[in-house]
């Protein structure tokens, strides 16, 4: 990811004189000290220090892993901060004058720091560690709560069983108050007013009390306390977040402190003496109240080291594709073109530019590659070409020639050659469908806009006839783009797109087959329809262009025998008489054998001439013929992941051809016919045509990897992309060239993927819409991994061990022969004592599958015993608790209602979700007078539409045979009264869904209202 590292035993000092000066920008996560003199604040990843009145930075930290988000003691002595150098984000605390960082937490979900407690013994952060026992809140990765770990080491306590970010006490200690989190929407997200905004609560710690401070409906965010009532706090109240007074006695009375317009204030922190601290436009400000807000001039030591070039090796592909003389193959990493040997592995990078590639190919005689790049702030088509006879493959080439095909303000993209070389198809700005000829330079339109609608780039398909006269399409109807045809279109422009299926279903990726006399595809029409309504799986059909090549498939084996006998007898005479004409020139030959018969089409009942080709409906990934037409070959996932499988079509005989077990996956056959070459989740192999046999490709790639410069790239791209794809073309009113220029000057201060992420969502969140913004997810596979024993503990027990609160249902130690039950002490995990001064999560690292070894005791009974258990991860751990709280909220409602009323909650808008509620619904509850059906925490998904249509049951006729009522219709809907609840969670279209219930006047909906989320945002 960065960096660069100093020897432990060079001084700062020695290390300024070897350093170049920069001017930094991006400083984030600033905190100034209780006595004001000092700040501390985050810029690459380390934490550094300054004087409040500017000057030179000193770090703190410096190492290869992420440091963020500090805080101060109230003494000033000690500062935390949350590092990933263990993985995960943990909580870590060391001198505010620099030394030795000692590590405090021990879990891998994240933990960061908010504050000290008030007499600093204690670090207080925010996690998602286990709740208490009792707490009936969501169990959400999203929604941390309030924890406390001593700065010595040890025990972690709860706080708050409510989501709380950026805590800070009273003047008293009596209070803590901080802003929540209530669903999922990107944190960076700007401008917006709905329930899923943040808002500014207050706990008291002698009372137990909470009170919610904040009434504006917008973001509030970041309260510091002043004393035992005022505080400052963050809020886009002025429409962009700037710095607000108010207090708890009288909430609604709010002061403007700062006044920018524009981009926002982050991180508040403020000092005894009242002096505020905060980030704005990439910089570290103070201000008091009352006055201007001052820039606080800052210099750091830094050499740069960071974006020096890193060798990588190239591996895990995202597309290759074979060159016609099979001996070749042209593939995309980290989008530059790359081409290797087959045989042997040798490799030539064929690009080498900050900008992305993708969709290469080879031209027919295997002597050029047509690519897209996107360049000049726009998509388009280039080719590389090979120069010398005496280097005739691209891996072995040292000089390549470089053409432009087409370049124009218009997006050019997914260049695929005709089989002649011609032309080059390829899409314009994602829908048309264009054709150039190579030597006029003329482009002609052959499939129009209005058939097509792209939701990502790439999502659009075509592919050219063997004589390059046609293109085969996906297109959608001008009633319903979205669905899925096949179209047949002149590569002419000169026609209208001829639609070939007419089903109504989704019909994809058309291959030409049979030397054109045939085409292969992808159907759903056999499919089983998933309780969401939608089709995972389809099958591979064939539709024959002429009836002679109908027929033809249609014999019997053994006519299919005789005729190939008959054929080959004929072709061995016409051998004979060739060899006979001894004076024929080669030149004649090889025009001979190079000519393609131009395809003819009976047109008339060409809808009838249709078989299915497989025997088994399935979860298809891509399909190919045989050469000989006699065998299917097709990826699909029978036993997991996919696999290679064929299909004798003559036979039906289908079996497992090669074992692949790969998930992304893609295939073409070679144009002898004799190898498949394949891209198994980015890795090449081949797979012999006659035996099944695989073989991976080793290749020998290498790339330097200059960050900066692909940072830059990505940055544009994205910025590009939503400029060209946003669901409305004012962008929301949004001056998006001019936060163009807000965030892309902070580039040259990132070396690493956390703060541009950040820069991302920064941006994006000036649009103010859903499903956007920046991740970045670390993925360390040497890093901490925590796991579960299933057990919940009681924070309220404070002596030796661990007291267990409850054993999670299916969990490690609900199992009939453990004694382990409520009310008993964990007192050793693996013969490690579980002491108050240890985080116990320690003794859980990496331990998933394994046996441990617990000891255990009985307060009641005075027995010790020992257990033998294998601990879960967190991820199973978190579907122990979830279906812990909908069996909870299942007995609250049967208790209420005395039985009378059903309950289900509708985990993810998704067919497991639709069959959970038709099995409850149906089965639980067939009985119950009325449903409930609750929809927090739903991320979303597709299923407004199947899930309302289900609650909506009317019921229009009783089967009653011989005076028996027996049942009624419909049968497979809810036709009782219902209601939903739904909350600020609600998502995506788990806010579709309540709209569609409401409108169609099921019923009514119950809870908080639900953000605008299920925006259409590309």
């Amino acid at each position: 990811m960065k960096k660069f590292f100093l020897i432990v035993g060079l001084t700062f000092a020695f290390a300024m004189n070897i350093f170049a000066q920069e001017d930094p920008s991006w400083l984030r996560y600033p905190a100034i000290s209780p006595d004001g003199s000092t700040i501390l604040f985050n810029y690459k990843g380390d934490i550094y220090k300054v004087p409040v009145i500017g000057g030179t930075a000193v770090p703190l930290t410096l190492s290869d892993s992420y440091e963020y988000s500090a805080v101060w003691s109230h003494d000033g002595s000690k500062i935390a901060f949350a590092s990933d150098r263990f993985g995960y984000f943990d909580v870590f605390v060391m001198p505010a004058k620099g030394g030795e960082a000692k590590r405090l937490t021990y879990h891998s979900n994240g933990e960061v720091p908010s504050t000290f407690t008030p007499d600093d013994s204690e670090v207080v952060f925010t996690s998602v560690r286990q709740d208490s026992p009792d707490n009936v809140q969501f169990p959400n990765s999203v929604m941390p709560e309030l924890y406390s770990v001593p700065v010595e080491g040890g025990r972690v306590n709860q706080i708050l069983t409510s989501p709380a970010y950026n805590a800070t006490y009273s003047a008293d200690g009596s209070k803590l108050i901080f802003h929540d989190r209530k669903g999922y929407e990107d944190e960076f997200r700007k401008h917006h007013t709905s329930a899923v905004t943040r808002d500014i609560w207050v706990y008291d710690l002698i009372d137990k009390s909470y009170r919610q401070i904040s009434n504006f409906a917008g973001e509030n965010r970041n309260p510091v306390f002043i004393d035992n009532d005022a505080f400052y706090y963050l809020t886009e109240e002025s429409g962009s977040y700037n710095v607000y007074k108010s207090s708890l006695s009288n909430p609604s009375q709010k002061t403007a402190i700062s006044n920018f317009e524009k981009n926002p204030v982050r991180f508040l922190t403020r000092s005894n003496n009242n002096m505020l601290c905060y980030s704005y436009d990439g910089q570290v400000y103070t201000q008091k109240e009352g006055e201007l807000p001052q820039k606080v001039n800052i210099q750091l030591a830094y050499d740069g080291r960071n974006n020096l070039p890193k060798p990588i090796p190239v591996q895990n592909f995202t597309e290759a594709r074979l060159s016609p003389n099979g001996k070749e193959f042209a593939y995309i990493f980290r989008g530059e073109i790359f081409v290797s040997s087959i045989e042997h592995g040798t490799t030539k990078r064929i690009t080498n530019t900050a900008r992305q590639e993708r969709s290469v190919s080879f031209s027919p005689d295997g002597k050029s590659l047509v690519y897209a790049a996107e360049t000049d702030s726009s998509w388009n088509i280039y080719t590389k070409s090979l120069v010398r006879d005496e280097e005739p493959y691209f891996y072995m080439s040292t000089i390549l020639k470089d053409d432009v095909v087409v370049a124009t303000k218009a997006e050019e993209f997914q260049p695929e050659y005709s089989p002649d070389g011609k032309n080059v198809a390829y899409f314009e700005n994602r829908t048309t469908l264009k054709v150039i000829n190579l030597d006029s330079k003329v482009s002609k339109t052959v499939l129009g806009p209005e058939h097509n609608y792209s939701y990502s780039d790439g999502d659009q398909y075509f592919t050219w006839s063997p004589d390059s006269k046609w293109l085969l399409a996906r297109f959608g109807p001008k009633e319903n783009i979205f669905q899925d045809e096949i179209g047949l279109v002149s590569a002419s422009g000169n026609g209208e797109v001829k639609n070939l299926t007419k089903s109504g279903y989704d019909e994809i990726m058309p291959k030409w087959v049979m030397n054109g006399k045939m085409m292969i595809y992808g159907s759903t029409r056999e499919a089983n329809r998933s309780e969401q309504g939608r089709t995972g799986s389809g099958d591979v059909y064939g539709m024959f262009f002429t009836q002679a090549a109908f027929d033809e498939f249609n014999l019997t084996k053994e006519e299919a025998d005789l005729a190939k006998e008959l054929k080959e007898k004929k072709e061995e005479k016409s051998k004979e008489g060739a060899d006979k004409e001894k004076d024929k020139s080669k030149s004649d030959d090889k025009k001979k054998e190079e000519k393609v018969e131009d395809l003819k089409f009976d047109w008339e009942n060409m809808h009838h001439r249709i078989k299915r080709l497989t025997v088994n409906t399935s979860n298809l990934n891509d399909w190919l013929l045989s050469k000989e037409g006699d065998k299917l070959f097709y990826l699909t996932s029978f036993e997991g992941k996919n696999d290679l499988w064929s299909t004798d079509l003559k036979t039906k005989e289908t079996k497992l051809f090669s074992k692949i077990n790969a998930g992304r996956v893609s295939m073409e056959l070679s144009k002898d016919g004799k190898f498949i070459f394949l891209l198994a989740d980015g890795n090449p192999m081949t797979v012999d045509v006659s035996d099944g046999k695989s073989k991976p490709i080793k290749t020998s790639g290498e790339m330097n990897l200059q960050t900066d410069r692909e940072r830059q790239y990505i940055f544009d791209h994205c910025w590009r992309q939503v400029l060209e794809k946003f669901y409305v073309e004012d962008m929301q009113g949004v001056d998006w060239d001019y936060y163009y220029q807000v965030y892309a000057k902070f580039l040259p201060s990132i070396n690493n993927n956390y703060d541009f992420a950040e820069v991302l969502s920064e941006m994006l969140g000036e649009l103010n819409a859903s499903h956007t913004g920046g991740r970045y997810r670390h993925d360390d596979k040497e890093g901490d991994q925590t796991t579960s024993l299933g057990l919940l503990f009681d924070y309220n027990y404070t002596d030796k061990g661990l007291k267990i609160a409850k054993v999670l249902k299916e969990g490690p130690a609900d199992k009939a022969i453990s004694k382990i039950k409520a009310g008993n002490i964990l007192e050793k995990i693996d013969g490690n004592e579980l002491t108050a001064s240890a985080d116990f999560y320690q003794f859980l690292n990496r331990k998933a599958g394994k046996n441990l070894l617990l000891d255990l005791y009985d307060p009641v009974s005075g027995t010790r015993w020992q257990e033998v258990v294998k601990p879960i991860s967190l991820g199973e751990e978190n579907e122990l608790l979830y279906k812990r709280w909908v069996e909870t909220r299942r007995k609250e409602v049967e208790r209420l209602s005395n039985g009378r009323l059903g309950y289900v909650h509708v985990r993810g808008m998704n067919d497991e979700s639709m069959r959970t509620v038709r099995e409850e619904a149906l089965g639980r509850y067939v009985s119950a007078e009325a449903l409930i059906v609750d929809t927090r925490f739903n991320g979303g998904g597709n299923l407004h539409d199947i899930l309302s249509d289900f609650l909506n049951g009317k019921k229009y006729m009783d089967i009653i045979p011989h005076g028996q009522y027996i049942g009624s219709q419909p049968g497979d809907k809810w036709t009782k009264p219902s209601i939903v609840v739904m909350g600020e969670s609600n998502y995506s279209d788990a806010h579709l869904f309540p709209v569609a219930y409401k409108i169609k006047g099921i019923g009514k909906n119950l809870g908080m209202p639900v953000p605008g989320t299920g925006t259409f945002v590309w």
